[in-house]
């Protein structure tokens, strides 16, 4: 039971996009359209479990027993990276429409500051394997959520009136400030 609260922890109460800030390039540059922003969060959320878990591994196997932990970044930046390239060549290869509508922002995964924010928290935090799968999971969920739900609502932001001072970007970042303050309510949970 508290593996579980753990992980809904990190989805809702310590969510990466809206209590960190992390990923929001992604959340902004993908989630004009649901079905490229439920891809994108799929292909993020599947890289960032990963990538947590291997990250665990290439810390605790490697880095520490080297005594190497200064190049703990570039470590897991490489391994990211040979993820989102193998994702890529998989999306290619069975989805090229979809590969078509993620365009650039997949290999833009690597840098993504959720990827490779994760982990670093996770070694920051000092958890254990489990631990650091279920954050990785947790938190690549959460961003999934948060791209999902910030989709459905800029779809229907674009069906609305708004002031020319607000239309575009601004209305966007007004929604997910308050799409962050109503997540700011799950903190009781837990």
């Amino acid at each position: 039971m508290d593996y579980l609260l753990f992980l809904v922890g990190v989805v809702l109460v310590n969510n990466m996009v809206l209590v960190y800030f992390l990923g929001l390039c992604p959340l902004m540059g993908v989630s004009s359209k649901l079905d490229a922003s439920i891809s994108m969060g799929g292909a993020t959320a599947l890289v960032m479990t990963l990538g947590t878990v291997a990250s665990w591994l290439i810390e605790h196997y490697v880095l520490q027993p080297l005594g190497i932990g200064f190049v703990r970044i570039l470590a897991y930046i490489v391994v990211i990276a040979g993820m989102v390239q193998f994702l890529e060549i998989v999306i290619r290869k069975s989805s090229p429409m979809l590969h078509r509508s993620l365009g650039i922002y997949l290999p833009l995964i690597t840098s993504n500051c959720a990827v490779i924010g994760v982990p670093l928290i996770s070694v920051r935090e000092d958890h254990t394997l489990l631990e650091a799968g279920l954050y990785g999971f947790g938190a690549a969920m959460g961003f999934a959520l948060i791209m999902v739900i910030f989709s459905g609502l800029r779809e229907r932001l674009a069906l609305a009136t708004v002031p020319a001072a607000f239309a575009g970007v601004p209305i966007a970042f007004v929604t997910a400030g308050l799409l962050a303050m109503t997540f700011m309510g799950f903190g009781g949970l837990i």
